[in-house]
């Protein structure tokens, strides 16, 4: 007799070997007489994790396994802060859209974007977050995309890649994906400043072992340079930078979302990143 917990065993078996296969695929695609250079990151980190792939196959369950799976920010998803000329503000992305890691959207991505926004370009803020626990680049465009772009903003948050490094997905998938992600956004918010936060620093989560936490950087950090040449040059989109090295008090309580401090470190470091002058054009 099947119990839930074999059924659940072999879907993993299943998901995790589709992910080998395709690493496998990937890998050995370029014809044997092509001539010899430099691999590309994105072929490197899936070249390696091809032979590594038990191992990582066993310590991905692992850490499924053993990092707690924490709640989600408690409802509402919208707020405002008072203040002058308020601007729309969306949220849209993943975990740290929904506030994993904070007890309140207020202590999460949303409530200290717009203190930022207040302290940075005086303005107050009516703020939405929409997203999910575990979505991808291409989960938001079936399923989130649409709530996302149903009103216009004046400023858009966007944070999504990690599921993406973590299901070992193409770079050139996820770059096209988040190229479409931008330009949905932007049909619907002309004038809208698109702030697009990418990849997390895998090789600095301690709850992460190696060679899981090292392919997995090496993995991201391919995902990541395909996603900024994608949106590179677009007219009021902009890519914040990699992030600085993680503060003992960034960490939730399972070291691996932000805790409200973290959410408060990580968007003083991305709006201090942003250049004053795609600030100053917020309110249109």
């Amino acid at each position: 007799m099947t119990t839930e917990r074999d059924e659940t065993v072999r879907d993993e078996t299943v998901r995790d070997e589709a992910v080998r296969d395709e690493a496998v695929r990937d890998a050995t695609a370029r014809p044997r007489t092509a001539p010899a250079r430099t691999l590309r990151p994105n072929i490197l980190s899936r070249l390696i994790a091809v032979p590594l792939s038990p191992v990582l196959i066993v310590q991905a369950r692992r850490a499924r396994r053993i990092i707690p799976r924490l709640p989600d920010a408690a409802e509402p998803w919208s707020g405002a802060l008072a203040g002058p000329d308020p601007v729309r503000l969306l949220v849209l992305g993943d975990s740290t859209a929904a506030g994993v890691g904070a007890d309140t959207q207020d202590d999460a991505l949303p409530g200290n974007l717009a203190r930022e926004v207040l302290r940075v370009a005086g303005h107050g803020t009516r703020w939405d977050a929409v997203g999910e626990n575990g979505a991808t680049a291409r989960d938001l465009l079936q399923r989130f995309i649409g709530p996302a772009t149903e009103q216009r903003y004046d400023l858009v948050f966007l944070s999504i890649g990690a599921n993406d490094a973590l299901a070992l997905r193409s770079r050139l998938a996820f770059a096209r994906d988040v190229r479409e992600l931008v330009a949905r956004l932007r049909a619907a918010s002309p004038h809208a400043l698109i702030l697009v936060s990418l990849m997390p620093r895998f090789d600095r989560f301690s709850s992460l072992v190696n060679p899981l936490r090292w392919n997995l950087a090496l993995h991201a950090a391919s995902l990541d340079d395909g996603a900024r040449a994608a949106v590179a040059g677009l007219d009021d989109v902009f890519a914040i930078p990699k992030p600085p090295p993680y503060t003992p008090t960034f960490w939730a309580s399972d070291l691996f979302h932000p805790s409200a401090s973290g959410y408060r470190e990580w968007i003083e470091f991305a709006i201090g990143a942003v250049p004053p002058e795609l600030l100053k054009g917020l309110v249109r």
